[in-house]
């Protein structure tokens, strides 16, 4: 049986089965998958962040006496993005630390 070189990369679940067979924990597993994806966020925010200045600035010259650049409505948004990716990624990390090692071993 031959199989096409995508399928061979080890998928998430068996990532986390693997590590819980190995014995991490549920915090640990939580952890991991958390850290993933706010790191994930937070750079995608950092990115956007300067987006946002840079057409803050175009704006400003083309907006007449409209500050472009409101500190209180980009820390809302910005907030907000982060607790929503936050959320996002708690559910699938709670998901994982339930995963069957055994299971997931077995598939692969």
């Amino acid at each position: 049986m031959t199989t096409r070189p995508s399928t061979r990369l080890i998928s998430p679940t068996d990532e986390i089965g693997l590590r819980i067979a190995l014995g991490a924990g549920p915090n640990q597993v939580l952890r991991l998958v958390l850290g993933e994806g706010v790191l994930l966020a937070f750079v995608g925010l950092l990115v956007g962040l300067a987006g946002t200045y840079f057409v803050g600035r175009v704006m400003k010259t083309l907006l007449y006496q409209v500050n472009a650049m409101d500190p209180a409505a980009i820390s809302a948004v910005a907030t907000v993005l982060l607790l929503s990716a936050f959320f996002a990624c708690y559910i699938p990390a709670r998901r994982a630390t339930q995963v069957d090692p055994m299971v997931a071993l077995r598939e692969e």
